[in-house]
Parts: structure tokens; sequence; C-alpha cells
């Protein structure tokens, strides 16, 4: 029986698992509070966690109807994040897990987003013994990597942002826009009311040989796009064909190089996760390119897409079980820790 803990931007999330199964996953979002600021404010996340925690944990552990003798170990998100929302969330998993006499599990946060695909059904539990070697596409506000995942616990980075994220770049392009936060789920909306062929977007390093990706340059093209056409603003039909504009540009570049990146490394499957995995038209191209090339698809449960404590206490319960050694209970957390 494994507490799980993650706090790494502006969600604290407290889960148990049990031999694979989550017997409770609560999640407290703070998107209201910094809907005023457009943006996560780090001080303001923190002091939500602290606020949060406790009564996150009590209610998850009367969920699960579990009390605390009877957990078999601790785990928390030690990286990468916001550092402070990472301290408050990895020192009280660490504070209890020394009190309890327990071990501590610190879990790398996109670590557990490439199990999170294999974790489904009603209950949410873990379906490991349908693993397969793959490609593992994590897409987020902050981070969008393509991952070669030879076997459980056993991975190798093949690519990642060279600067502004997928995410960041919906979010970015949303801010100029003047849409509401958080942008993302807005302008997704949006474009499916809209014209993906109308604008045309440059498709940042589509056809590079390599893994990598970068955002930036489109993110600034349709900022002088919109210099160049400042009544566009004002007409609800072009936001809505530059938003589905936008949105085609990202979606296949992200889905190519997936799908790409699959064929060249031989596996029949590719999965994605992380928050952008909740975009409508992410989730219908990758469906449509893996189809198209005979590949299996597995995209993480939209519940589980954003940050959530499900997904680190069944890595944790993994590397258990695999005999990897714990974390001291002083360890430091990780913000910048990249994944190996």
């Amino acid at each position: 029986m494994i507490l799980a803990i993650e706090s790494s931007c502006d969600e604290t999330s407290v889960a148990l698992v049990h031999d694979g199964r989550v017997l409770a996953n609560r999640v407290s979002s703070q998107i209201r509070l910094h809907a005023e600021y457009g943006g996560v404010v780090p001080e303001l996340a923190t002091r939500e966690h602290l606020r949060n925690l406790i009564p996150v944990a009590r209610a998850a552990m009367e969920s699960a109807g579990v009390r605390p003798e009877a957990l078999s170990a601790i785990a928390a998100t030690r990286g990468p994040g916001l550092p402070a929302a990472l301290l408050a969330g990895f020192t009280s998993a660490a504070g209890l897990a020394y009190a309890l006499d327990r071990p501590l599990y610190g879990i790398h946060h996109h670590e557990a987003h490439l199990y999170s695909p294999w974790i489904w059904g009603e209950p949410l539990s873990a379906q490991f013994q349908e693993f397969e070697p793959h490609v593992s596409l994590i897409v987020s506000g902050g981070h969008t990597l393509l991952v070669h995942v030879r076997g459980e616990l056993d991975h190798a980075v093949l690519g990642g942002t060279l600067d502004d994220a997928a995410g960041e770049c919906f979010d970015k392009v949303s801010k100029l826009l003047q849409l509401p936060y958080p942008g993302g789920p807005v302008l997704d909306r949006l474009a499916g009311e809209g014209d993906p062929t109308a604008y045309v977007f440059p498709r940042p390093m589509l056809t590079d040989p390599g893994w990598d990706f970068s955002f930036s340059g489109l993110k600034t093209s349709v900022r002088y796009f919109l210099e160049k056409h400042p009544g566009l603003a004002d007409d609800p039909l072009a936001i809505r064909n530059l938003c589905a504009s936008v949105q085609a540009a990202i979606v296949e570049v992200l889905s190519a190089k997936a799908v790409r990146a699959a064929k060249h490394l031989g596996v029949g499957c590719v999965t994605a996760s992380g928050g952008v995995t909740c975009n409508r038209g992410l989730r219908a191209e990758l469906e449509r390119r893996c189809k198209r090339w005979g590949l299996r698809l597995r995209l993480a449960d939209r519940t589980l897409c954003t940050d959530n404590a499900a997904m680190i206490g069944v890595l944790a319960e993994r590397k258990q079980k695999a005999g990897v050694a714990p974390d001291d209970y002083s360890a430091p957390t990780q913000p910048g820790w990249g994944l190996g």
C-alpha cells in the first residue's frame, strides 16, 4: 500500500495505490487562483500546496479506507518542477515516511507520465501485463519529450524541446489572442469550430532527421501575423480559423515525429501523455497516423494527463517490486531533473 504525493506545479494530489490498483486519486486544482494572473505564480502555488496537502491526504485515505499504519511506502514527486512547490510535497512525504518508518521513493515526474497510458479502467488499474516496447510522447506546458521505452524501468530520451514546449506555445498564442486562462483548452475548443487550412504556419523541425522539437518560431510567426492583420481579432470566425491553423501546425509536428520514431526503431506501439494530450486535435491525429501505419496507440486517460499522484504511486510500486533502493529521508528535491 503506497501513499503518493504530487506537487510539482499548481495541483495538489494524493493517491493510494495497492497492487497496481488506484484506490484513491484526489486532486486539488488551483486554476481559479492563478487565472487572475494569466499563469502560475510559484509563491501562490506553494502556499496552496501547504494549505491543501493535509486535507487532500485525509480525503484520499478516507476514500480508500486506509489508515496510516497500513502504508508500506511513501512516494512523492522529487522533480522536475517549481522548486518551492516540489519542496512542499516531497518534504511532507519524507516526514511521513520517517514518522512511520517506511521507505521513501522520490519519483521523476516525467518518468511517471511514461506509465500513465498503461493505467485505465474502472477502477483505475495498471495493465502492465500488456506492456510492450514503445515510443512515448510526453507533451505539456513546460516539456515536450520523445522517449524510447525499451521495457519497464528501461528508457532512453530520443529528443526534447530546444526552446518553447508545445504546451507553452499553445499558452502564448492564447495570450496573443487574449483568450481566457487557461488558454490551451479554450484554443482547442475554438479550433474544433475552425478551418485548419485557413492560414499556413510553419511546422518547426518537422523534416529534420533528429527527434528534437522547437516551437518558439511558430509563436513568433503568429505574433507577426496578428500585427499584419490588426482587424482579425474582432472577427470570431477568423479567430476560430487561426486557432485551428495553429493547432494543426503543432499537432502535425508532434504526431509525425512520434510515428516516425516508432517506425525508425521498429516498435509497434506509440503512447502519449502529459497535459497537452487532452487536446482533441492531437488525440485524433495520433489515432489517424497510427492507424495508417499499423501502430498500436495508447493515450493516457484524460484524468491522468494532467498532474496527478496516481501515476506517481504506480511507478513507485513498480520500483519497489523491482528492488530499486528507496531514497534517504533527507534527499533534496531536483527542480531541473532531466529524464535520463
